[in-house]
């Protein structure tokens, strides 16, 4: 018996047990008729790399340390199967820590291996990550469907402004004033007169806006009078737009049904407008066809034009015409070369007509929606209506 065993057998504790990863509890000789070692020595005597050198000395230490069988832990077994100096020398070898693990200092500074992988604890890591990205996101959505619930309020009020303005129904007092100047006596007296572009609007030329009624030059281009002064006074609420009156085409065709640009050239001067067409979003048009108004669009910064027919018709000769107009009028009054041949010509839904007399209300409202960069929301069930209060806007000399 060497020295080791001498001195294990008095159950005192060596240096080699101090030198375990963890303190082992003295030894007892037990009865068992399982021996741990003798299942490792039988894996052993098959394997004979290092690895399997280094597995069995783990096998040992554990059942060393956590008692986990009752087995004979005597020091014979660790000497008969390694032999004293390659058992310390593995002991030494598997107490240094694993590089895949963590390494941490315990409150006893001895160093303890976590035996939480790195991998692991990076994952960990990251998924609180996740939890807190996943949090602000949620957070981001909040306030995205916040605003979005806002700006719909606000769309809302504005819409429902807009339709209190377009629909607002005549006071009694209105009523009465509409029926005197559609309906009263003496048709030559003068109702309004407007300054800025002499126009007088007796009870005859106004009779046009009764129900069934054909709309006159006068009434027409008062009217687009009326819309440019709002805008003016609300450039705010209104595109900028050039309403042209209802001779503007007929002197662009000339008699022979042509191209005369000379004809129009000095009604669109710097001195006259304040500005210049091009920069204008909308340029409105007038066509009168005999019985029948329409309306033709330029629209200059979206670079098309549009043809807008109470009946459902399109011309594009008269969009041509005027793709010819809008470029001599940029050369001319601007000197910029337009090349308003490749804008494209478009239809848009509309509300039709459903009678023969219609046609100049339908053609008006198309100009005060559009004028408005709003949709045009109104039917032929909406006409009666807009007469009476085209009659209240004329006789106030006020366009709402």
């Amino acid at each position: 018996m060497n020295a080791f065993s001498k001195h294990r057998s008095k159950g005192k504790r060596s240096c080699i047990d101090f030198a375990l990863p963890f303190s082992a509890p003295p030894l007892k000789k037990q009865k068992s008729q399982f021996r741990p070692f003798d299942l490792v020595k039988s894996f052993t005597s098959s394997s004979s790399s290092h690895a399997r050198d280094r597995i069995v000395a783990m096998g040992n230490i554990l059942s060393l340390i956590f008692g986990k069988s009752k087995a004979s832990t005597s020091h014979d077994s660790r000497e008969n199967i390694l032999g004293f100096q390659q058992y310390e020398s593995l002991v030494e070898e598997t107490s240094k820590p694993d590089p895949g693990l963590v390494t941490r200092k315990g409150s006893d500074a001895r160093s303890i291996v976590d035996k939480i992988p790195v991998y692991k604890r990076l994952y960990n890591e990251s998924k609180q990550r996740d939890e807190r990205l996943s949090s602000l996101d949620a957070q981001v959505k909040l306030n995205e469907l916040k605003l979005r619930k806002e700006a719909h309020i606000i769309k809302v009020e504005e819409e429902e402004e807009n339709q209190y303005d377009l629909f607002c129904p005549l006071t009694g007092e209105d009523e009465e004033e509409v029926d005197n100047a559609l309906y009263g006596r003496d048709s030559h007296t003068i109702l309004v007169t407007h300054e800025s572009s002499n126009i007088e609007i007796t009870k005859e030329i106004i009779r046009c806006l009764r129900p069934g009624g054909w709309l006159n030059d006068e009434v027409i281009n008062l009217y687009l009078e009326l819309l440019k002064e709002r805008e003016r006074r609300q450039p705010e609420r209104f595109l900028k737009c050039h309403f042209f009156n209802t001779f503007f085409y007929k002197k662009l065709i000339g008699r022979n049904g042509g191209y005369d640009y000379k004809a129009v050239k000095r009604w669109t001067t710097q001195k006259k407008l304040g500005y210049s067409l091009i920069d204008c979003d909308k340029i409105f048009v007038p066509v009168h066809k005999g019985t029948h108004w329409c309306l033709a669009v330029i629209n200059v910064k979206q670079k098309s034009l549009q043809y807008l027919d109470s009946l459902g018709g399109m011309d594009s000769f008269v969009l041509g015409l005027l793709t010819r107009y809008i470029v001599d009028e940029a050369k001319d009054k601007s000197n910029i070369e337009m090349d308003a041949h490749s804008w494209k010509q478009e239809t848009i839904s509309l509300p039709m007509q459903k009678n023969g007399y219609d046609c100049g209300m339908f053609m008006l409202k198309y100009i005060d929606f559009l004028s408005r960069g709003i949709g045009i929301s109104f039917s032929q069930e909406n006409m009666e209506y807009f007469r009476k209060q085209t009659v209240k806007e004329i006789l106030r000399l006020r366009a709402e």
